[in-house]
Order: C-alpha cells, then structure tokens, then sequence
C-alpha cells in the first residue's frame, strides 16, 4: 500500500535522496524545508508517517514532534527522526519527544526503507503489503485480492481499504468520525451516513462466506467490545445488521 511521507529536511541533498528512496519503494512523499512548513502540511492533511531532521532552521525537530504529539489530531502519526547525533542520550531526548524510532545519519536506503517498514507495520499496519489474516478471511494488498476459505471475495477499492483497516485493527470500536479519517483521510470532506452505505456493502460482500459476523456493532459511544469474541471488528454506531 502505498503511504503518504512528510519529510522534513533542509538540506536538499538529504531531502532529495530520501525522496527518491521513498518513491522507489512505493511510496508518496511530501517535502519540507521547516518545522513551520510541516505544520502547514500537516493542517491541510494528515500524512501516514513523518520523516523529521532535528536540526532545523527555525523551530527545531524536538519541538515539533513536541507539538505533534500534544495535538489530538496530530499525535497517531508515526514519527522517524533524522540526525547526526548518536550519542545515547540524544536518541533518548528524541524517543522522549515522541519519536517511534531514530536514523542516525549518514544512513543507506535500504536501512531507510527497512525502518519505515517497520514503524508503519507496528504503528500503521493498513500502510503495508504484509498479507493479513482473520478467522477464515485473508487478505492481500500487493494484490488487491480478498478471499474466504479458498474462494475469492470482490470488493470495490472502499470496501477493501475498510476491510484492511478492520484486519489490521481487530478488537477496537470504531466510530465514523474515526474511519472517515483512517481510511477516508481526513482533508477527504463526506458525510458520515456514507461509512454506513460501504459497512452494508461490506456486509453483504462477506455474507456468502458467513464471514459477515466478524464486523459487529456496538450500540453507545463508550462502550468496548467483548474481548471473549476474538478476531471481530467492533463499530461504534448503528450501521445496520
């Protein structure tokens, strides 16, 4: 799948190699120069990881991160910071800031590529190509093809990014606003009745194969789910049965 990048570097060196590493393992990125740039970016759309120097002219790497996690909008977004400081406690001050993981340059793309795979995989599981699956579905997205006990299940591409989503974040509520975000995108402006019309898509996609009954719902802003219930998504909302 491919992940939008924001990265934050002002040398343009840096900037452009990590760039061209990104797009050559199929991913989108997003370049800026500043921390003040990055928070632009960021106001205009939530990127899936961020790839932040923390010398910067300005406000400093540290800060920002800072802020990114003190924003309740902001604070999910997986966060890799650059630098050529390596001492141990320069990597603390970073991981304490909010960071999910530390490249201390100069570094190669292919420690680049293996680090953003693995922060996207433990932070952002849908951003990945890694094949998911539950009870007796299994789903590929290098391939875009979903099937259940053996047989193959047509999805349209909404419908398949709820379901990616779903797998990879089993055992949670969900509630409108929150998929609108995660799958939709949040700079993406609908209704949230339209999460309703591709949940029953869903549904009824899954219902040949019985496999439907993963997907529930739970009535009620505040309740969890039934965790004795195992491998099922839980939504918060009335979606329709």
């Amino acid at each position: 799948m491919t992940a939008t990048v924001l990265v934050v570097e002002d040398e343009p060196a840096i900037q452009e190699l990590i760039a061209y590493t990104l797009k050559q393992a199929g991913h989108q990125p997003l370049r800026a120069d500043t921390a003040e740039d990055a928070m632009r970016l960021v106001q205009s759309a939530l990127p899936d990881l961020v790839l932040l120097d923390w010398m910067l002219p300005g406000l400093s790497g540290i800060e920002l991160a800072r802020r990114l996690r003190a924003d309740k909008r902001t604070k999910a977004i997986p966060i890799i910071m650059l630098t050529a400081r390596a001492d141990e406690q320069e990597k603390i001050t970073g991981l304490e800031a909010g960071a999910d993981d530390y490249i201390t340059k100069p570094f190669s793309p292919r420690e680049l590529n293996a680090r953003v795979k693995a922060v996207l995989r433990r932070r952002a599981p849908q951003m990945t190509d890694d094949v998911v699956q539950v009870g007796g579905l299994k789903l590929d997205p290098a391939t875009h093809r979903v099937t259940a006990a053996g047989e193959q299940v047509v999805l349209g591409p909404t419908e398949f990014r709820l379901l990616h989503f779903f797998m990879t974040h089993p055992e949670r509520v969900h509630s409108r606003t929150q998929l609108l975000d995660r799958v939709w995108g949040d700079h993406i402006f609908v209704e949230e009745r339209t999460v309703d019309v591709h949940i029953r898509r869903l549904r009824k996609a899954l219902e040949p194969s019985e496999q439907d009954a993963l997907i529930q719902t739970v009535r009620g802003q505040f309740l969890k789910p039934v965790l004795e219930l195992t491998n099922r998504v839980w939504i918060d909302g009335s979606f329709g049965e």
